[in-house]
């Protein structure tokens, strides 16, 4: 990972996952790409992370159980969560589980980018 500090996105769907990058690569943003939670879950590099966009819906497990395992894991990067299936149940789970936005796709490019924008300057 370059010195900088890049964008950590957690989505099952391989189109959504080259959208963000392309959208984070044009804003000047680095990101590290995962397809799975599984794949996330061996990841160990937060020191170089700047937040998280995760999907609320990936294959076997919630986006939500990702957050709160990272949480008991000590590990409290800002979250932007993404979902295709917006319901009022999830929406209020996720806000509990403490993220910086909640977006539903698709999405616009300011809606993903103004919340990475505050993280990077100490706003979020």
């Amino acid at each position: 990972m370059a010195d900088r500090k890049a964008v950590l996105v957690v989505d099952d769907d391989p189109g959504t996952l080259k959208g963000v990058k392309r959208l984070l690569r044009e804003h000047g943003y680095d990101s590290v790409l995962f397809s799975s939670a599984e794949a996330f879950r061996n990841h160990d590099d937060f020191e170089h992370a700047l937040c998280i966009v995760l999907d609320i819906n990936l294959d076997h497990e919630s986006g939500i159980e990702v957050r709160h395992r990272l949480k008991a894991a000590g590990i409290s990067l800002p979250v932007i969560y993404i979902t295709a299936n917006d319901n009022h149940a999830v929406r209020m789970a996720a806000m509990e589980s403490g993220c910086i936005a909640y977006l539903i796709k698709p999405f616009s490019a300011t809606s993903l980018i103004e919340p990475i924008r505050k993280v990077a300057a100490g706003l979020a």
